[in-house]
């Protein structure tokens, strides 16, 4: 008997960020152990990092558009049994359409309580709150919501702690706020930054060019290793979203900063249990709240 084929519909961009494909890639791996097959369809877009999925040992479909029919048609030539959408643009009436013309179990993750048309649905966010999602997916899904459910890297076994700063605004940093974070920072006389970001990171350049004759920070591009720095961090600064599930694990302090509208509910989450967080970067709270924890700038 052959193996079932999971087919994963995502991407990643500049403008989209990385951070749905490195869940996905988490959640394929999940599957792989169980003897699935795996397969990526996804389009061509600037600033992607489908060379990931390739690193990963994974086959990838390119696609000419978000385009339901061509997905339709790539679903039955390949003979898909059960399809992953991580996808911010494909909404209910989308995976309705699949789901009838195809016949395929359906996952969908979801971190916005938006409305589906799935088998399973998944939030793995440590925020996500099951009861919300009533009324907007079918009375037969299976909801995988909350810490049970968090997609960690393998990479994040080991819990240990030692001293520095660890930073990530996202793989993109639509923000651009990085160099904002850092110029705060320099005010303090013993932080060590570890700050991670991509080449998907429009600013790259720039940031390079702002770390290169400080060596109190280290600049990580497309990291492997973001377990490891976390573990020898004091305290982490970081977006509220994908890198956030992995702090919470980890048992890091941490302070967020709202960088996106996708966001809120980790927000109201955060505030709601009185985690240290900025609804909007501002240098004077920021310093601040650095101040406390752990002492005197110069």
């Amino acid at each position: 008997m052959s193996s079932k084929i999971i087919l994963f519909r995502a991407d990643s961009s500049s403008s989209i960020g990385t951070g749905h494909i490195m869940r996905d890639l988490v959640l394929a791996q999940k599957y792989a152990k169980k003897g699935y097959k795996i397969i990526f369809a996804m389009q061509d877009l600037d600033g992607n990092i489908n060379y990931k999925i390739k690193e990963a040992g994974y086959k990838i479909k390119i696609l000419k558009s978000n385009s339901k029919k061509e997905l339709k048609k790539l679903i039955k030539k390949l003979k898909i049994d059960m399809v992953v959408f991580d996808n911010y643009n494909i909404d209910e009436k989308y995976e309705k359409y699949i789901k009838n013309k195809t016949k395929v179990r359906i996952l969908s993750f979801d971190d916005t309580y938006q409305k589906h048309y799935c088998d399973i649905l998944l939030n793995h966010n440590i925020s996500a709150d099951e009861k919300r999602y009533k009324g907007l997916v079918p009375k037969y899904c299976e909801l995988r919501c909350g810490t049970k459910y968090t997609l960690l890297r393998e990479e994040f076994i080991i819990q240990k702690k030692s001293k520095t700063l660890f930073i990530a605004m996202g793989g993109a940093d639509h923000s651009n706020i990085n160099i904002d974070i850092l110029e705060v920072l320099k005010e303090f006389k013993y932080i060590e930054v570890k700050l991670v970001t991509t080449t998907v990171n429009q600013n790259l350049e720039q940031l390079k060019e702002y770390v290169q004759d400080k060596d109190w920070i280290e600049l990580h591009i497309n990291s492997n290793k973001i377990a490891k720095l976390m573990r020898i961090s004091d305290f982490t600064i970081v977006t509220p979203s994908v890198t956030l599930n992995e702090v919470f694990f980890m048992e890091l302090p941490f302070i967020a900063i709202k960088t996106a509208d996708n966001q809120e509910d980790m927000v109201e989450y955060l505030l709601k249990h009185e985690y240290l967080l900025l609804k909007e970067f501002d240098s004077n709270k920021l310093k601040n709240i650095i101040t406390k924890l752990i002492g005197e700038s110069k």
